[in-house]
This record gives structure tokens, C-alpha cells and sequence, in this order.
């Protein structure tokens, strides 16, 4: 897409906490239960620079300690020039992500290697999906229309 430029990208925040460490890596390694949340965010910046921010939030757990909480915020910033509208939403909120994703997927997997844990694997994100769930759930209703 000629109308898109990656000005940069970047790690915005990045925490990783082993709050039991001793505990953890002196018991039998047993397969943990994973949880991961994922926000986005597009900001604009001026005229035409936007700046896009995947978050990730991973908690590895075996009963009962708790192994690691990881946190990561990947950025990028790109230049949008002749788009408006409901193209450019699609552009900021699923072709930028999926430029910036794998880059994201690599921290967290060598971050959790580093930490001495299997690699955290993200599994791939359908960034049009997700759009599309939440244009249809904005069409919707409100749940609780009270009339007076």
C-alpha cells in the first residue's frame, strides 16, 4: 500500500515477573495454565501519523503458584496519507497490527525463554475478525434500553 509508511517501531512497556522464583524452578515442571488478554489502541497523532499499540497481558499458573505475569506493549507509528474514513479505520485497526504482531509474538517467546520457561508461542490473531465483531457489536442494542 503506497499510501502507508512505517515511520518506526518499538517496545512501549515491557514487564515480566516471576514472583515465586525459588518455588517455581525447584518443583516438577507441571504444564501450566495460560491466560492471555489483548487490547489495541490507535492514536492520532497529526494530520496524517497515527500510532498503533498492541497490548499483551500472559499469566502462567499451576496450582496453587502462580510462575510468571508478563506484560508487553509493542507500538508502531505509520504516516496515512489519502485515506479516510472506514478505510482508514480498517487500515489502523487490522492492517497495522498485523505488521507489528510478529515482531511482538518474538519478544514475549524469547522473553519467557530467557526467563527459563518454555517459549510463550502467541498463536497468530485474526485482526479482521476482531474488527468485524466489534462494527457488528456497535450495531447492536444496548442490553439494558430502559424507557421512561
Amino acid at each position: 500500500m503506497s499510501n502507508i509508511k512505517i515511520l518506526s517501531q518499538y517496545v512501549k512497556n515491557l514487564s515480566f515477573q516471576v514472583p515465586q522464583a525459588f518455588e517455581v524452578f525447584m518443583k516438577n515442571p507441571q504444564k501450566p495454565d495460560i491466560s492471555v488478554a489483548i487490547d489495541l489502541d490507535a492514536k492520532k497523532l497529526s494530520a496524517q501519523n497515527y500510532e498503533i499499540t498492541i497490548k499483551i497481558s500472559a499469566n502462567a499458573t499451576t496450582k496453587p503458584d502462580k510462575l510468571f505475569d508478563c506484560e508487553a506493549s509493542y507500538a508502531g507509528l505509520f504516516a496515512v496519507q489519502n485515506v479516510e474514513g472506514e478505510m482508514l479505520e480498517q487500515i489502523l485497526l487490522i492492517y497495522c497490527p498485523n505488521l507489528l504482531f510478529p515482531f511482538l509474538r518474538r519478544i514475549v517467546a524469547n522473553l519467557t525463554t530467557d526467563a527459563g520457561f518454555a517459549p510463550l508461542m502467541l498463536d497468530p490473531i485474526d485482526f479482521a475478525t476482531l474488527y468485524a465483531r466489534r462494527k457488528a457489536a456497535e450495531k447492536m442494542p444496548p442490553i439494558n434500553d430502559t424507557v421512561n
